[in-house]
């Protein structure tokens, strides 16, 4: 965790590891801070604000990982690790936002004549380091400071603990089939995964769970009406105070919704929202909701007619007197497939993923003339690739993991995130690294995924 000198080595990683490399950034990061608040010290980019930014940019890498791998590989031994850690890293955000020092000399780099000779980005990371110690607190009054920081370290474990109820939630539904009558119209690659997701438990039949790649196409494709409204029922109730108290999401947004007022007021916000875009582009949660009150206002209408259209479909051709939440993907699909001859899953079987992923690359190289080329790195999971990407004379310009398939110890949805930022270091140019993360169903035995 401590090797900053190429690719995070996610596969040597152990949760041990996690605890003793987070308290020795820290402590150097502190010593740093110490000398340089100093009063001999100058407000300079190079000796000052250029330093700084380094040594948390080391101590942003190495939790980075801790993260990525809470998000991607959640097992308890990670999650543990995670979780031990978590509030140590979210007192020092909180100590470097409210070091008063810091922000003062931040303020005099601001205002001194070396700072239009600095670059446009070394200007805008003063301006939003200036920014950040506003919000973080940095001119609250002592007694609000420490409270602050209460409220920053319970926010953190809170919305940490919301991701894992729901992921334990997740897992912890499934439904298991032993008639394959009851399963008419879910497509035939969908079952050969439930029947194995069965048959890794020791059981027969053919397994659905809440996990996108299962739940989705049972929603779309089931003929049985009774076990989407089942699962739809279970998707949607998830981590709530309908299912099992151990998970139940309820009380966390009580208590989260609470604290974010109570921040923002402590700020001088009337609200979190108006606290949340300070550093975003809308001017105002006044903007904002106009924005989507004027968008809503316009597509209402249209999704009006088409839901109207589908209730009618619903009615006539497939015999749903009352089109419910859990029909609508299923009617959707049949609909497409009555009026247009298109489907889905006829589609798909055109598009297996080797074939995509080269033609998206063949793609952005005709654009850009840049081109991604498969490549070596250590991985968090056997599945997860590692490409490059280089520009015309084949330098490279950029690398990127993509780890595409669903898995239990994984967090739902797509994200992308970094690994490694850009940066020019005094050696040379240090290229970006992201994570790209998907949840689409894996390969079953030989054939590709679709």
């Amino acid at each position: 965790m401590l090797d900053f000198s190429g690719l995070p080595r996610y596969k040597s990683v152990r949760p041990e590891h996690v605890a003793p490399a987070i308290d020795q950034l820290l402590v150097e990061n502190r010593a740093l801070i110490a000398r340089l608040t100093t009063k001999a010290m100058v407000a300079s980019w190079n000796e000052f604000a250029d330093p700084l930014e380094n040594a948390n940019e080391r101590l942003w890498r190495a939790w980075g990982m801790v993260a990525h791998l809470h998000a991607v590989d959640d097992n308890p031994a990670i999650r543990d690790a995670y979780n031990a850690n978590l509030p140590k890293i979210t007192r020092y955000r909180t100590e470097l936002a409210q070091n008063l020092r810091l922000y003062e000399k931040f303020k005099a780099l601001r205002a001194s004549k070396g700072f239009e000779e600095l670059s446009q980005a070394q200007r805008k990371i003063v301006e939003n380091d200036l920014r950040d110690y506003r919000l973080g607190g940095a001119e609250l009054a002592p007694q609000n400071k420490r409270r602050f920081a209460e409220i920053q370290e319970e926010l953190a474990a809170l919305e940490a603990k919301f991701s894992e109820n729901l992921l334990d939630a997740t897992n912890a539904f499934s439904e298991l089939i032993a008639d394959r009558g009851a399963l008419l119209g879910v497509p035939e690659d969908v079952l050969e995964a439930a029947e194995e997701g069965a048959r890794k438990d020791g059981r027969e039949g053919w397994k659905f769970t809440l996990h996108a790649p299962s739940y989705g196409p049972l929603m779309q494709y089931a003929e049985n009406r009774d076990l989407r409204e089942k699962l739809y029922r279970a998707h949607v109730t998830r981590a709530s105070e309908f299912g099992n108290p151990r998970f139940d999401n309820t009380s966390i947004i009580v208590r989260e919704l609470r604290l974010r007022k109570e921040k923002a007021r402590l700020l001088g916000y009337k609200s979190f929202a108006e606290f949340s875009l300070v550093p975003k582009m809308a001017e105002s949660p006044e903007a904002a909701l106009d924005f989507l009150n004027d968008l809503a206002a316009r597509a209402l209408p249209h999704a009006r007619r088409d839901h109207a259209e589908l209730e009618e479909f619903a009615r006539t051709e497939l015999g749903i007197q009352e089109l419910q939440a859990w029909d609508i993907a299923f009617a959707s699909e049949k609909l497409r497939a009555k009026r247009y001859a298109f489907s889905d899953q006829e589609v798909k079987r055109y598009f297996p993923e080797p074939k995509v992923l080269e033609g998206m690359f063949q793609l952005v190289k005709a654009l850009y003339g840049i081109r991604i080329l498969p490549d070596a790195a250590e991985t968090w999971h056997p599945e997860v690739r590692f490409f490059r990407i280089t520009d015309s004379d084949g330098s490279v310009i950029g690398q990127f993991y993509l780890d595409l398939y669903s898995r239990e110890t994984k967090r739902g949805g797509a994200w992308m995130d970094e690994a490694i930022t850009r940066q020019r270091m005094p050696g040379g140019l240090r290229t970006p690294v992201a994570h790209l993360i998907c949840n689409f169903p894996a390969p079953m035995g030989n054939k590709p995924a679709l």
